[in-house]
């Protein structure tokens, strides 16, 4: 199983749409997650007209999204693997053992809303994924979107889009 993770997309904003690369890895996944902050609820059914789509609201979503999302969710992936799915995941310090704490059945936290890629791997396997933003790089030299590869291990990439 092949899943495509985004997030901080705010769309829509302008002429700001999602790269033609994102697009195409969002196509080609088996599951596509999006870890919050849409702005528009426009915009996940656009994501779902692609494949099907895991998503927690962020904190600049709609009403619309608020009401239809949480903000939190736990989601099987693969052969006894589980994916926690979270928009802000909090300070840096401590963040790590804090989501292990808050998602003791995950395998994995998925989370956004700093626009800054991550990826951690605790000693007994536990990772934290946060994979940028396609479409909104803020400080960071690139627009990023994540991948993950869901065998015997949760496989976690970093895509660069441009």
């Amino acid at each position: 199983m092949d899943i495509a993770i985004i997030s901080d997309t705010h769309l829509p904003r302008g002429s700001r749409a999602l790269p033609d690369a994102c697009v195409q890895r969002l196509k080609a996944a088996d599951l596509i997650v999006h870890a919050g902050d849409f702005s528009a609820a426009a915009v996940l059914e656009e994501l779902r007209a692609l494949g099907p789509v895991i998503a927690v609201h962020g904190n600049t979503d709609d009403a619309l999204l608020r009401a239809a999302l949480p903000e939190s969710a736990l989601v099987p992936v693969g052969e006894g693997r589980t994916l926690a799915v979270t928009h802000d995941a909090g300070p840096a310090a401590g963040r790590l053992r804090r989501l292990k704490a808050r998602f003791p059945k995950a395998d994995a936290v998925i989370f956004g809303h700093s626009h800054i890629p991550l990826h951690e791997t605790a000693p007994d396997g536990f990772q934290i994924f946060n994979p940028g933003s396609p479409t909104d790089r803020r400080r960071q030299p690139r627009h990023t979107m994540g991948v993950c590869h869901v065998g015997s291990q949760l496989r976690f990439a970093l895509v660069e889009l441009d």
